[in-house]
């Protein structure tokens, strides 16, 4: 009995050990998981959704946001087009990361508090809505709403009918349009393609070349050695209250207003710094954020132009990041 007592601790330390090192950036493809949430990231999910919005705890808008959808409708939306709302006028989402064939949600735990579930039971589609009214059941066990197969959500931030501040949230989130697609899809396509062709000719004629692409490199500051940059020569900072383990998030709210969440980037476009410490990280809200030896990098909007360091030791907490992934404190030795 001791001996089987004893392989079963060692069986479980070995089992700490692997996870803390892949936390420790051997796995480039390492994700935080909404199925299986980090401990300590789930007491900010509330803040910074505003007064009257889900996140602020009330009972009136716990039972709105878990209320049925009830008749819905086909609502206009400014510069997204026709969209789903619920029986309240609020927007109805789809998340690019569930399938629809077979109907399966991937959002859950604090995934799900950011992007309430909107229940199967009493749902009923008007008319103008093509998409088949279904359920799926969810990992909890309860069943949710879908619409050609996609699970239905609202967005915590919509606090009122006819938001759709959740369109386009993370490059994963989208209203439905009445088909059960994506809402706006075809209009940003083509927009994005004027946009796209607009922006090259202005760049290559003020610089006669294309505008730099997303990614990671090394850059020498000449106060604090070699530092991390974005793709646009933007200064990569990460906050001491973040944690990289267990994963938490501290930057949320009013925070991201300044700074701002570094996109993720492909290994090809990593650049002076070992590509096993870039890796990529999914904060509450479902959006994606590149992280560098597990820790959320952000960039600061206080900087103005490429090499700017005016974040660095703002509050004592926000540090530039070196090419080892180590937060930069002081000068370089001489």
């Amino acid at each position: 009995m001791n001996k089987l007592r004893h392989a079963s601790l060692a069986g479980a330390a070995i089992t700490v050990m692997m996870l803390t090192a892949a936390c420790g950036g051997g796995d480039s493809s390492t994700k935080d998981d909404y199925g299986k949430a980090p401990a300590g990231s789930s007491s900010k999910i509330g803040e910074g959704y505003g007064a009257g919005g889900y996140g602020s705890g009330g009972s009136s808008q716990t039972q709105a946001k878990n209320a049925p959808a009830k008749e819905m409708t086909v609502r206009e939306a400014p510069g997204i087009g026709s969209v789903v709302a619920d029986s309240a006028g609020m927007t109805l989402y789809r998340f690019d990361k569930d399938t629809a064939q077979p109907p399966a949600s991937t959002c859950d735990g604090d995934c799900a508090k950011a992007w309430p579930p909107v229940p199967a039971g009493d749902a009923t589609a008007a008319s103008g809505i093509g998409a088949k009214v279904g359920e799926v059941q969810r990992a909890d066990g309860t069943k949710q709403l879908t619409l050609a197969g996609w699970p239905v959500y609202r967005y915590a931030k919509d606090t009122a009918p006819g938001d759709t501040k959740g369109q386009g949230v993370g490059g994963t989130w989208s209203a439905f349009a009445p088909d059960g697609k994506k809402a706006g899809a075809k209009q940003e396509e083509k927009e994005g393609e004027k946009e796209g062709e607009k922006g090259q000719e202005k760049e290559g004629e003020k610089q006669g070349e294309k505008p730099a692409a997303a990614g990671v490199s090394v850059a020498d500051n000449p106060a604090l050695g070699k530092i991390l940059v974005d793709g646009q020569g933007r200064t990569l900072y990460r906050f001491a209250k973040d944690s990289a383990w267990p994963m938490k998030f501290a930057c949320t709210g009013t925070c991201l207003e300044t700074w701002k969440p570094a996109k993720p980037v492909e290994k090809s476009a990593v650049r002076g710094v070992p590509e096993k410490l870039i890796t990529t990280v999914t904060r509450p809200d479902g959006t994606e954020q590149l992280a560098v030896d597990c820790w959320p990098v952000y960039w600061f909007t206080g900087d103005k132009k490429p090499g700017d360091t005016a974040g660095q030791g703002k509050q004592g907490l926000w540090f530039a990041v070196n090419d080892q992934g180590k937060k930069v404190t002081s000068a370089p030795a001489a």
